[in-house]
This record gives structure tokens, sequence and C-alpha cells, in this order.
């Protein structure tokens, strides 16, 4: 059964041009041409990668972590109740006030301290300084090395700088060595980043500095990064890429199933650019005005207590016995309302 999907997954007339059938380009003579098989190649790599990632994360990324002063808050626990945790569960980390009430009136408890069990609960699911901090760094390193590495591999490659180039002579292009192990590094990379896709940090290799909290060179790299987004995003990407896969590709031959496949995801590629290009805008925006940098709106920002004297001393409502209620007025005359003055004033009352 796997054969036969196999076979009818890799027909010719899905990925190769009209009239070209994968026989053309069997290896032959000494020249290699790639083959769909290569691709199982990307899993026993991903798993070797996976296997570094874990080394450096503990060995170099957490030493690392702690070298440059990046240190996890202290966390308070909270106190197991079954009510609280149920509903965290099942029906949402951040009930709304009413909900609040009433499962401060199940419990026996004040709305504050409903919030704050709510607040605590909520910070014990996110991950901590390090965890994000070694996890960002990995990515850094791959990042960097990817395009070190990539730069060397393609910087003699002709096509880099004339794209229309990609599609002299396509398909039959022999594959060289370097240009293979350089792709099936990326796809096993990120490969290895779909197996870890549920445990990661959703964060970004350019998050460490921000972690170290050096804003001024948080900020400066930022807006390095902006300009380098824009222009290589909504730029060199659709006027380059874009424009030589859609229009150029098919100069010499017709259009076939991989042609709108690949190029439906790279065009979806593009409306996410420019998505993220106006989340970027936002917060340029907001450094030009602010005169600081405004936080992430993807970041999980840990909640924190600082503040939890100031909320209970403010909080009107107090929930008893399953009851709602605020403190009653005191009225303003009479001889009770006279001896609470006395004793808020800290004098005693005659006797």
């Amino acid at each position: 059964m796997l054969s036969s999907f196999n076979e009818w997954f890799w027909q010719d007339r899905f990925w190769l041009p009209p009239n070209v059938t994968w026989t053309e380009l069997e290896d032959r003579d000494g020249r290699v041409y790639p083959h769909p098989q290569d691709l199982l190649a990307a899993l026993p790599l991903a798993l070797v990668l996976l296997a570094m990632r874990l080394a450096f994360e503990r060995f170099i990324g957490l030493p690392l972590s702690r070298w440059l002063g990046v240190r996890d808050q202290t966390r308070r626990q909270v106190k197991p109740n079954a009510t609280l945790e149920k509903h965290f569960l099942t029906e949402g980390h951040r009930p709304k006030e009413p909900q609040l009430s009433l499962l401060a009136a199940q419990c026996g408890l004040t709305l504050w301290q409903t919030q704050r069990w709510f607040r605590r609960r909520r910070n014990q699911d996110r991950p901590q300084l390090t965890k994000k901090f070694c996890e960002a760094s990995w990515r850094f390193l791959f990042y960097l090395s990817s395009f070190v590495g990539g730069l060397s591999v393609l910087y003699h490659e002709s096509w880099l700088w004339a794209p229309v180039m990609c599609w002299d002579r396509y398909p039959n292009q022999t594959l060289k060595p370097s240009l293979y192990w350089w792709y099936l590094l990326e796809l096993g990379f990120y490969l290895s980043l779909l197996i870890r896709l549920p445990f990661d940090v959703k964060r970004k290799a350019c998050k460490m500095v921000n972690y170290m909290q050096y804003q001024q060179v948080c900020d400066a790299l930022f807006l390095i990064f902006s300009f380098v987004f824009f222009y290589t995003r909504l730029v060199l990407f659709p006027t380059q890429i874009l424009y030589t896969t859609y229009y150029e590709s098919i100069t010499n031959r017709g259009p076939f199933f991989g042609y709108y496949f690949f190029n439906g995801l790279l065009m979806l590629l593009q409306l996410l650019h420019v998505f993220w290009s106006c989340l970027i805008l936002r917060m340029l925006y907001s450094f030009m005005k602010k005169g600081q940098m405004e936080k992430d709106i993807r970041s999980d920002v840990e909640e924190s207590d600082s503040s939890e004297e100031e909320a209970a001393a403010q909080e009107p409502l107090q929930l008893k016995n399953g009851a709602a209620g605020g403190p009653r007025p005191a009225p303003t005359d009479g001889p009770r309302s006279r001896g609470a003055g006395r004793l808020t004033n800290r004098h005693p009352t005659a006797t």
C-alpha cells in the first residue's frame, strides 16, 4: 500500500514540467541528479540535530545564560484547589469577572484571592527565562551558521545574482554535493523544529538580548532588523523570487501542478511578510512616539504579584458564605460615628 501511494504521489505530471519524466533524471555518466528519495535522509539528520540541540542547551546555553546574567523570576506556587484547577484546564485561563465571582463564592475566597490564584497558575505554565534563552541561542547559532555556510556555498552560483538563470536547462540540472548537503541540513533543521513544536517556546533568536535586559542594544538591533526585513521581504522577495517563479519559470515550458502548488505557498509566505511588516511598523511607530520600544505583542509576559497588596487594599468586593457585598457606609453622625473617628485618630474614648 505504501509503495502504491509513493508511486502515485511522485507521478511525473505532478512535479515535473510537461513531457519530462523521472527516467530522464537518472544518474548516468558521472552526472548526479536530485531524486525524491533524497528527502528521506532529512529525517535521521533531524534526529541528530535534536540530540545536538539538547546537548547544546544543557552544557552551553544554560551556563552561558547564567554568565550573561539571565535569571529566572521566583514564582509563588498556588495552593491546590480542585474547583479552580478544573476551570483552568477545561474552561479557560482567564475567566471574566462574573465567573471569578462565582468561583470565589464556591471556594470561600475573595475575588482578589481568586484573581491571584489564576495569575500564579498562568505563570506556572510559562517557561522560565533561562529556557527561553537556551532555545533562542540554539536557533541563533544555527541561523548564523546556516547563513555563513549558505553564503559560502551559493556565492559562486550565477543564479544567485540573476534568478532567471535558475531555469536554464530546467529540470535537467545536476546536483552539486555542497548544495545537496546545505539543503538537506536546512530541511533536517526545520523537521527537528517540527518535532519539538509542542514543547518549544514561541520565541525568536533575536530575543536573546532582550532576555539579558540590554534595552539599548535590543532597540538598536531591532531597528537594523526592521530595515533588513522590509528590504528583503517587501522588495527583494516579490521582485526577484516571486517574479522569476511566476513568470520566468514558464517562459519555455507550460505550467503544471508543482508550479501552482509551490507558487501558492510562496504567495502565502508573502502575505505573512506583509502581516509581520504591519506589526513591526506598529512597534516602530511606538518607538518614535514614546522613545522606547513597545513590547512584542507575541510575547507571553509573566504576570507579577508586586501590586497584590495594593489590589487587595482597593478591592471593594468581599465574598463570604456565597454572598457578595461591599462594606456599608458608616453613619456620619451619632455616638458610634464619633467614637470611630476618635479611634481612627488614635484618641482613646472617654470613660
